[in-house]
Parts: C-alpha cells; sequence; structure tokens
C-alpha cells in the first residue's frame, strides 16, 4: 500500500493505490493538494473533492480516475475551492447549469409537439388541425427556442407580424391557442409564467359580425354553388344552419338518409352534447348525389379530417359571381350563412328557443332548464327547418325553374 504521506502522486501511483485491510471505503488524501483525493469503495475508484458551505460539509465526486488524469482532476478541484472562497456553491451552481441546458433542450417546438399529442383526443378535429397550424406554422420564429425563454416582448412582436401576415382574426386564434399552450406547460412544470398574458388581443374592442345576406346575395352564392364538394357543403350549411366545420367533416357514420338526420357525436359539437338534426329534403337530396368513396369514412374531403380547402373555394365562388353579375358580392363568410339563417327563421315566426336549438345553441339547455328538460325538440327544429327550406327555395328558384335545383350555373 502507498501512504498518503509518500512521494508526490502520479497518474500511475494513483492507480496503485489500495484501501488498507478491512475497510471497504477509504479516501487518500492528495499531500500536494488539501481536501482532495482519491476514494476507494469496492472496485471503484474516483476523484474526490470536500469542502464546507455554511454549516455543510460537501464530499463531492470529479470522476473516474481511469478516466481522468490527475492534473485535471487537481484543476477542476481548485475551481471547486475559489467558489467556495467567493460563496459560491458549486452543487447548486452546477444544477442551474444542468437545468438552463435541460431547458434549451425542451424547445418550444417540443413543447408544442407534446401539447398537440396529449390535447389530440380531446379537442374536436377541425379545432386541433387549427391548433397545429397555428403551433407549427405561424408560431415558426419559436421553435428554436426554450421553452422557458419565451419572453413576453417576442411573443408580443409575433402577433403583431401575424396581423400584418394573416389579418386580426387569425392572429387573435393563434393568440388563444399559444395562451391555452402555454396553460399546459405551466401544469407541466416546464415553465413558470404564460408570456401570453398582457399581450394585444388583435380583435378587442371590435364589433362583432352582424352580416346577414340579401335574398340577391343568397341566390347568387346558390346559383355558382358546383357539383363538388364545396359546392353541396354551401347549400348544405344553407339549409340547415350548421358550423361549416359540422358539415366539413361529416362523417357517413352520423349520416341516416332514410331517417331524414344527422346524429352529431358531443365531440364533433361546440356545445358538447350530442345533437339530433333533422334535415330537409332538399338537403337529403344532396346529401344522396355525394359519391361514396371506398374506404372514406368521411362525406367530404380527401382526409380523415373532411373538407378543409375554404379560403380557396370561397374565392372561386367569389370570382365566379363577380364574371357573371360584374360585379363582386359585399365580403361575407360562411358563417354568415348561419347568422342569416337565424335571421330568418324569426321572421318566419319561428320561436327563439326553437330558432336558438336549430343551431344547437346551448342557452335553453343551460342552467335548471337543462336539469329539468329532456325533451329533444327533433320535430320542432324539423318543422323549424321545412319552413326555411321553402323560403330558401323561393328565393333561389326562379317562377320558370330554368335553373335547376341542384345544378350550378354553368
Amino acid at each position: 500500500m502507498i501512504s498518503d504521506k509518500a512521494n508526490k502522486w502520479t497518474d500511475a501511483s494513483v492507480r496503485k493505490l489500495a484501501a488498507p485491510a478491512g475497510k471497504s471505503d477509504y479516501i487518500h488524501w492528495d499531500p500536494e493538494l488539501p481536501s482532495f483525493g482519491v476514494r476507494l469503495r469496492g472496485d471503484r475508484a474516483s476523484f474526490v473533492v470536500q469542502y464546507r458551505i455554511g454549516r455543510k460539509q460537501r464530499r463531492e465526486s470529479l470522476g473516474d480516475i481511469r478516466k481522468l488524469e490527475l492534473k485535471d482532476a487537481r484543476e477542476i478541484a481548485r475551481k471547486r475551492f475559489a467558489q467556495v472562497e467567493l460563496h459560491i456553491d458549486p452543487v447548486a451552481d452546477r444544477k442551474r447549469l444542468e437545468a438552463e441546458q435541460a431547458a434549451e433542450a425542451d424547445t418550444f417546438l417540443k413543447a408544442a409537439q407534446e401539447y398537440l399529442e396529449a390535447r389530440v383526443s380531446k379537442m374536436r378535429p377541425n379545432t386541433y388541425i387549427a391548433a397545429k397550424r397555428y403551433l407549427l406554422d405561424h408560431c415558426r420564429p419559436l421553435h428554436k427556442k426554450g421553452v422557458t425563454k419565451v419572453t413576453f416582448e417576442e411573443v408580443a412582436g409575433l402577433l403583431r407580424d401575424l396581423v400584418r401576415d394573416h389579418g386580426p382574426t387569425s392572429a387573435a386564434r393563434a393568440r388563444g391557442t399559444l395562451g391555452a399552450f402555454f396553460v399546459w406547460a405551466m401544469r407541466q412544470a416546464k415553465v413558470k409564467a404564460n408570456p401570453v398574458i398582457g399581450t394585444e388581443n388583435p380583435i378587442e374592442g371590435k364589433e362583432p359580425r352582424d352580416r346577414v345576406l340579401t335574398d340577391d346575395e343568397i341566390r347568387a352564392i346558390w346559383r355558382h354553388c358546383g357539383d363538388d364538394d364545396f359546392g353541396r357543403i354551401v347549400r348544405v350549411l344553407l339549409l340547415t344552419a350548421c358550423r361549416r366545420d359540422e358539415i366539413g367533416a361529416l362523417r357517413w357514420s352520423e349520416l341516416d338518409l332514410d331517417g331524414g338526420k344527422i346524429t352529431f357525436p358531443k365531440e364533433r359539437i361546440k356545445s358538447k352534447r350530442p345533437f339530433i338534426l333533422p334535415l330537409p329534403e332538399t338537403a337529403r337530396e344532396i346529401l344522396r348525389e355525394v359519391p361514396r368513396r371506398y374506404g372514406r369514412e368521411t362525406v367530404f374531403g380527401g382526409g380523415p379530417s373532411g373538407f378543409n380547402a375554404w379560403s380557396y373555394n370561397t374565392l372561386r365562388i367569389n370570382a365566379a359571381i363577380t364574371t357573371a353579375a360584374g360585379k363582386s358580392l359585399a365580403p361575407w363568410r360562411l358563417h354568415d350563412l348561419r347568422r342569416t339563417v337565424r335571421t330568418r327563421l324569426g321572421k318566419l315566426g319561428v320561436l327563439p328557443h326553437i330558432a336558438e336549438l336549430v343551431l344547437n345553441h346551448a342557452g335553453h339547455k343551460s342552467g335548471i332548464g337543462g336539469v329539468y328538460d329532456h325533451h329533444s325538440y327533433e320535430a320542432e327544429i324539423g318543422e323549424a327547418l321545412r319552413k326555411w327550406e321553402a323560403c330558401l327555395l323561393a328565393i333561389v328558384e326562379p317562377t320558370d325553374n330554368i335553373i335547376p335545383l341542384r345544378r350550378a350555373e354553368s
């Protein structure tokens, strides 16, 4: 055995150190550098350093003597002693550095992907598609940053860029998705604060849309719907007042053409409760014409989430209307069809609570009414839609019947 008082240590002599007989855990202290030594435990040997922080005595392993040279181990030990002299806790400092490195590795992109994976079964399909678009496309400037490093200023700047490039509505929706993501990240202990809080909502204070289409506008849109997925969807939306995603992502399993109804599961409905919608006969005829492709679950669109090409096809209809009429319609959106139907139901004398149920608004079924009233109102909803169907057909069909019901004007 080589004594601690022997000649100066070398890499070779250190590797020959052995524990005294009967000792399974023993430290040989370096004769040159106090509080630095070699710890022998069983068949393992490692460099160690010992120091005091406040009232705490610390002993820290610096590495296996087979993997670390003596001079390098001494240099590390001297740095530890220097930190202690400056009242810096080397262990705490190392843990802080490791935490920062881990935070840098947990990028915004990685965390966003985890969030989407965790939420995919809890979101409606089109809500998930939108969240994925906002986080993975619109928030691309944040992707490489550690999720804990994303600042309020960066989020605010990103939202300004989105307003410029995509408009205030899209920016506001991205802001909502980003805020929900950071709330989730806080719950997962990935971040300590939500940097979206306090940023400007691009549509705050703006008047809600109140666009209701005139008879001429309804007629123009109806007549320029083609015999394709989008054209059929628009006509069904006009006949039923459904939300675009409810029809765009319609499944064959939800559709009963013989019974004349759609049964929406709660997972696909904004109100989160099942909804049975009686179909007007014209809507049934339109849906009967949809070709059923082998292996496809959705009625419209080519993918598992249904139809998604909304913007392009709305522009296409507007262009066709402009070409035919020589002037364009005032700006409109598909959601304006829903507001238009609700307004017309009121004019047709449909009771307000029935008109709201046609739109599957939650008001009548919330609170005490929802507890005691379990009537589906299916018949009343069906009658209201039949009244609106008759009114709509009178608007879109000329008296001489030159324009067929289900054919777009060439």
